[in-house]
């Protein structure tokens, strides 16, 4: 980043301090919760005269189609507690009998693709992270943690118990969450929370308090105020042991071994050192029932990027896996334990009061399986300090050394690399402006000099305009080894502009011209590459969506690429390509049980071919126990010899049956045309009490032309959370 781009960035920045520290939006919305006066059954009856006395959260908020009124839909909600746990009661009225819209009963649901009700409540008031619980209308659980303000995060999971049961005009949700099972601090009497309501049928979303409707209804700036009338109780004794057992076997037909046999043992304990602090310990993990990655078709010029799935690395994860940006991740948990077994761990994650978050991690693996690399130790430390109304500054230290020796050469490994940096993130209290500023530096043996990076970004969100500017240095030898960095020696620029229009009727509920750019320059700012976009996007009421795109492309290659991945040769350093490509989504409303998306681009390609792109997904369900998915990406490529056209084909037919809440099974296969490959995954999960699972694991790959099976394995595990 120049200097003076950089002190651009910096005086606006300042500028915005003041802005950031305004008070809370929504402030004057009060619940006042009490204990309850007798004890509660999670069974979706209002019966118990703890409900009767509890005070009651009604009146919600339209958030979409518009945020200019109260909600049509009426949604009442009631809470409480006891010693142990927090109670919430939900009655979402409906003006028929249904039916209603739902996926299915699979846990952590699509949000846009249920009837539901959603609460988030945020313990510190701090309007920066928290958590969030909730069920569809069929009771399918929904549970996950929050960051940066109002994201939420899906894999994380914990123990609590809910019911949905369903009458003539309403279904009513009610839920225990134990004291245990979140993060607080001792003697907080005012929480921050709000309540969340999608309702289909009528293209409805809804909120208790008033949020604009460019933000998700997640939004933790516009919270409202949980007021206890003591404070909330304290977990006694909070350690959970989470043991495991694994039998399995596992053949490669391909070296043609004989059939191999898998025990194994290990396990997992949470230690709450304080009622906001947690410790995590780990001793020989095994991540065999995480689900597969999701396939494309690649051609790419740098690594693709896919998510951590890993149950050990999400609680509070954000702390480690948020700093940077999406290609710029100093730390990418993906990292520790590929092609090597993790041995141990342990991790601290969690808040020191309301204004500081503090992460520790360490790791040891043992001997890569593949590439003979010596054992490894990671180590991460991270503190983040709140400052203003809800930005922060985050300060994070990656170190991974090697700690055995290699086999191959049986000398101890000494190698090393480290990164340290800092970010500050803005967050205005209304969440109009955010932004980053962002330092790293790298440090690796025998190198000096063009290994930091200076990046920062500034976003102005309003219902009618969206202004972002993002600018990136990244100096030629930085190097993350425990991060997600995928190139390297480049300075660039981003900027969007995006201004929304809304119909006083009709059809279209909203539509928007959008142009951004990425512009790539070396670091003598000599342009390498770019792309520019035009888009104009029309969202229906009915949620549907249809967006119109024209792409301007230029690349200058800095190393042999190529253009099929498919190692037919490769393009030379230094040519230089230029196409333009027309783009048309169109993606259907989700009230249906059949829902559809399909996107076609047509246009240029490198070395003055054509490419035509063609990728869709159909979805039908049968409430709510099974949802079946069709995922397709057609590829067809043009160019001069030595590729000529080559076509591929990526298919990704998916089944999600959900027998009960806590009975589920998913089968998904994908045929990969680029790689030849057909992989098969199939995963039995039976929730035999909450977060205790029994999984049946079947996975399989194999050449489909002539059929021939590559490898198969077959894992049963099973796993138990011991509360002590």
């Amino acid at each position: 980043m120049s200097t003076g781009k950089l002190t651009l960035l910096l005086l606006c920045f300042c500028l915005l301090g003041n802005y950031a520290l305004g008070q809370k939006k929504n402030a004057a919305y009060q619940y006042h919760i009490k204990r309850a006066t007798s004890a509660i059954k999670i069974d979706g009856v209002m019966d118990e005269a703890a409900w009767q006395r509890a005070d009651t959260a009604a009146d919600f908020f339209m958030v979409l189609p518009m945020d200019t009124s109260r909600a049509n839909i009426k949604t009442s909600v009631r809470m409480t507690y006891d010693d142990n746990n927090l109670y919430v009661l939900a009655v979402c009225y409906t003006p028929g009998a249904g039916p209603y819209m739902v996926q299915s009963l699979k846990r952590d649901f699509d949000f846009q693709k249920n009837d539901n009700f959603i609460f988030f409540i945020d313990p510190f008031d701090a309007r920066t992270d928290g958590f969030s619980f909730g069920a569809n209308a069929a009771g399918g659980q929904w549970d996950g943690s929050m960051y940066e303000g109002g994201k939420v995060d899906l894999s994380w999971d914990n123990i609590w118990s809910s019911s949905v049961k369903n009458y003539g005009d309403r279904w009513v949700f009610e839920c225990a969450i134990p004291f245990k099972s979140i993060r607080y601090k001792k003697g907080t009497r005012n929480w921050g929370i709000n309540f969340s309501r999608n309702d289909l049928v009528n293209s409805e979303k809804s909120s208790w308090t008033p949020i604009p409707r460019q933000f998700p209804t997640a939004a933790l700036a516009y919270t409202g105020t949980l007021v206890w009338d003591e404070d909330p109780p304290v977990a006694s004794s909070n350690i959970s042991v989470i043991p495991y057992l694994l039998g399995g076997l596992s053949k490669d037909f391909e070296k043609g071994t004989p059939v191999s046999w898998r025990k194994d043992a290990g396990g997992d304990a949470k230690v709450a050192l304080t009622s906001s602090l947690n410790l995590d310990l780990t001793v020989n993990p095994d991540f065999s029932q995480v689900e597969v990655d999701q396939q494309v078709i690649n051609l790419n010029r740098y690594e693709l990027f896919f998510p951590e799935k890993r149950q050990f690395f999400l609680e509070n994860g954000d702390l480690f896996s948020n700093f940077g940006y999406s290609d710029i991740r100093p730390f990418f948990s993906r990292r520790i334990g590929l092609n090597a077994p993790i041995r141990f761990g342990t991790r601290l994650t969690g808040k020191i009061n309301k204004d500081w978050r503090v992460g520790v991690m360490d790791l040891q693996t043992g001997e890569a399986t593949v590439g003979a690399s010596a054992a490894q130790n990671y180590g991460i430390l991270t503190f983040q300090r709140r400052v203003f109304s809800r930005s922060n500054i985050g300060i994070l230290f990656v170190n991974r050394d090697a700690t055995g020796s290699t086999p191959a050469s049986g000398v101890a490994g000494s190698a090393y690399n480290r990164n340290v940096g800092v970010e500050y993130n803005l967050a205005s209290s209304n969440n109009i402006w955010t932004g980053k500023l962002l330092g790293l530096k790298s440090f690796s043996p025998g190198v000096k000099g063009h290994d930091f990076v200076a990046a920062g970004h500034l976003q102005y969100l309003s219902k009618y305009w969206t202004l972002y500017l993002q600018d990136e240095h990244v100096g030629k030898n930085y190097n993350a080894e425990v991060g997600y960095v995928p190139r390297s020696g480049y300075n660039k620029i981003s900027p969007l502009i995006l201004h929304n229009f809304f119909p006083k009727s009709g059809a279209v509920l909203i539509h928007g011209i959008q142009l951004s750019s990425t512009y790539y320059f070396d670091e003598a700012f000599k342009r390498t590459d770019n792309e520019s976009i035009l888009s104009y996007v029309i969202t229906f009421r009915n949620r549907s969506s249809l967006s119109f795109s024209g792409l301007d492309t230029y690349v200058k290659l800095l190393r042999p690429f190529d253009p099929t991945n498919t190692g037919q040769g490769s393009l030379a350093t230094g040519t230089e390509h230029h196409w333009n490509t027309a783009d048309v989504q169109f993606v259907s409303k989700p009230q249906n049980v059949f829902t559809y998306l399909f996107d076609a681009s047509w246009g240029g390609y490198y070395d003055k071919g054509t490419r035509l792109s063609l990728s869709g997904q159909v979805g039908y369900r049968f409430q709510p126990y099974v949802n079946l998915t069709l995922n397709t990406t057609y590829i067809d490529l043009h160019l001069p010899l030595p590729y000529g056209q080559n076509s591929f084909w990526l298919v990704g037919p998916r089944a999600d049956v959900t027998f009960t809440n806590s009975l589920y099974f998913t089968t998904f296969v994908q045929y990969n045309q680029q790689v030849n490959n057909v992989n098969i995954n199939t995963r039995l999960q039976w929730r035999y009490r909450p977060a205790s699972d029994i999984f049946i694991v079947y996975g399989d790959n194999s050449i489909p032309s002539p059929f021939t099976v590559k490898n198969r394995q077959l894992v049963v595990k099973w796993t138990y959370w011991w509360n002590i």
